[in-house]
């Protein structure tokens, strides 16, 4: 079974991470790949994530695309039980998503069963396209690798907003219109199960719909 957990912001949901684990948190090893955090001037978050992660028991290895060839890649990763995208730069992920063939990699993966998670910039690229990551006027990130392509992983056939607050309303209402891609909104408390073709919000509320 295709299992992914697309949250907001990680182990802010880690309830939800916890259910989805197929043994104890003291027997899974999990990859953090790191990639799209190397680019933030503020890191805390990602240590936060960690302490969080290896507070639960979890076995973590942080591992960077950069630089990486498929095949390294395919031999790094498969002793571990859970993919954990963390987050950052959607477009500067998705550079070296698609560069390393992590993308390859990790549709190998997942198809085996090895859990994913991603994590704002990693549920970002989960969907059809990414441009929604550099929409103006709601904290874009800055496409400074000069990415042209935005086309995303595809594992879900829509695209996710993440770190939602009431004051996105409006602007979220004008883009969504105009976009050519459904799109799903995130909370910080919240996250997308994704169990093969079915898709379930879980955590904290409503899901929010305009």
């Amino acid at each position: 079974m295709k299992t992914l957990l697309l949250t907001s912001a990680g182990m802010q949901v880690k309830d939800e991470i916890l259910k989805i684990l197929p043994k104890p948190t003291s027997q899974i090893k999990l990859a953090h790949i790191i990639t799209a955090s190397k680019v933030q001037k503020d890191t805390s978050y990602v240590d936060k994530d960690v302490e969080s992660m290896r507070g639960l028991g979890l076995s973590v290895a942080n591992v960077d695309l950069e630089g990486k060839k498929e095949k390294d890649l395919r031999d790094i990763l498969q002793p571990f039980d859970v993919i954990y995208v963390q987050g950052g730069n959607t477009f500067y992920l998705l550079k070296w998503v698609k560069e390393s063939g992590f993308d390859a990699v990790l549709e190998e993966l997942i198809g085996r069963g090895k859990i994913y998670i991603g994590v704002s910039a990693g549920s970002i690229i989960a969907g059809p396209d990414i441009e929604i990551a550099g929409w103006k006027g709601l904290d874009p990130d800055p496409n400074e690798v000069g990415l042209e392509d935005f086309s995303g992983l595809s594992c879900v056939p829509f695209c996710i907003f993440p770190h939602y607050k009431p004051e996105h309303a409006s602007f979220l209402k004008e883009e969504i219109a105009k976009y050519s891609y459904p799109v799903r909104i995130l909370n910080d408390k919240q996250a997308f199960l994704v169990r093969d073709s079915e898709v379930a919000l879980v955590g904290g509320g409503e899901e929010i719909r305009f």
